[in-house]
């Protein structure tokens, strides 16, 4: 059983870099592919990119270059780093782990989740 716990997340400015963890308290999270998502808004969650068990990365065409996902083993942590925010990446950001390692955008694929992360962009 895997509890994931997102942090990082709170008010910045516009331009500003943000890294959000998403820590996990069960053996096997490394071997696990763990997507990001977020959801702003009035709007569905959106996949923004993954990471496989063994470090290789998928991400949304759309934030490509903006948003770096990484993953400590040693720290049982993944990360997403925002560079540039701007204001329409305002929304709660989730972190969620497939026990299949299967590198996906689809959410039903994804069997654990956090409780989210709020980011708040101003100008």
């Amino acid at each position: 059983q895997e509890q994931l716990v997102e942090s990082g997340g709170g008010l910045v400015q516009a331009g500003d870099s943000l890294r959000l963890s998403c820590t996990a308290s069960g053996p096997t999270y490394n071997n696990y592919a763990v997507g990001w998502f977020r959801q702003a808004p009035g709007r569905e969650r959106e996949f923004i990119g993954a990471i496989s068990g063994s470090g290789v990365t998928q991400y949304k065409d759309s934030v490509q270059g903006r948003f770096t996902i990484s993953r400590n083993y040693a720290e049982n942590t993944v990360y997403l780093q925002i560079s540039t925010l701007r204001i329409e990446d305002t929304a709660v950001y989730y972190c969620a782990a497939d026990g299949f390692n299967t590198l996906t955008g689809t959410e039903a694929l994804y069997y654990y989740w956090g409780q989210g992360t709020q980011v708040t962009v101003s100008s």
